[in-house]
């Protein structure tokens, strides 16, 4: 099962590490590893990676936060061929994604010794981008029968599924939203009406998918390698612009 139907679909600009990520899910389906694993997996991928720009070995950063985007996409794969999909992993997904970014940008700010002001508005638009690309995507797979771990709206703890606690999710529930909340509720007044909006093209939700995760770490990626560390920070300020446009762009299309 796929996050969306077929006729849905679209060029996920920051979900290049699926091919992979597939691949990796389909040979450890008959094992006993689970998505959990997986997750673990790239959070330890991604804490390797900041440890690498704290030491300047940017390729290799870089390498590493192309492996934890493939693992990434390697965990959700393996829960639906496993059919073992839960909120326990949707959550923790989530929560690592916000920990790694927190720590990725605090490295970057530490080793090029700038402003932390600066950094901590780096942070805030990199959450804001990808919350917004989350947004519009989530609305789109509740709509058309897709991939269903993920609401619209996290307003209290869901139900537990089968074969997860459900201390543990209204634990990491309560984590996500912590982390979350904040974000969700600045995209959602800034775009309100686009949960009965009518109108998502392929061609704008491939675009949008520039603010997801992924494609934000193969950027930060690329900028180590090319020895433009002192111009992520600054980069992903700028970056924050495109979230107006974006909404508004949507606003025009359901006019």
């Amino acid at each position: 099962m796929s996050k969306l139907p077929k006729k849905y679909r679209f060029v996920d600009l920051s979900d290049y590490g699926r091919p992979a990520g597939k691949k990796i899910a389909y040979y450890l389906t008959s094992t006993s590893v689970t998505p959990i694993h997986i997750t673990l997996l790239f959070l330890s991928c991604g804490i390797l990676a900041t440890i690498c720009v704290l030491y300047q070995y940017y390729w290799t950063a870089a390498a590493l936060l192309v492996l934890k985007s493939i693992l990434d996409a390697a965990d959700g794969e393996l829960a639906r061929m496993k059919e073992t999909p839960s909120y326990t992993g949707r959550y923790l997904d989530s929560i690592s994604d916000m920990v790694l970014n927190i720590l990725l940008i605090a490295t970057i700010w530490y080793v090029t010794e700038g402003s932390v002001v600066y950094a901590i508005l780096a942070i805030i638009g990199l959450q804001l981008q990808g919350t917004l690309y989350n947004y519009y995507y989530v609305i789109l797979r509740n709509r058309f029968h897709g991939d269903t771990t993920s609401r619209i709206f996290e307003k209290e703890a869901p139900k537990a599924m089968a074969g997860e606690k459900q201390q543990y999710v209204t634990l990491l529930f309560k984590i996500y939203r912590f982390f979350y909340g904040p974000f969700d509720k600045i995209i959602y007044l800034l775009d309100s009406k686009a949960v009965s909006g009518k109108e998502f093209p392929k061609w704008f939700m491939t675009a949008v998918s520039c603010f997801g995760l992924g494609f934000q770490l193969l950027i930060i990626g690329g900028m180590l390698a090319f020895d433009l560390k002192d111009h992520i920070i600054p980069f992903f300020i700028g970056y924050s612009f495109f979230i107006f446009i974006f909404i508004n762009l949507r606003r025009f299309l359901n006019r």
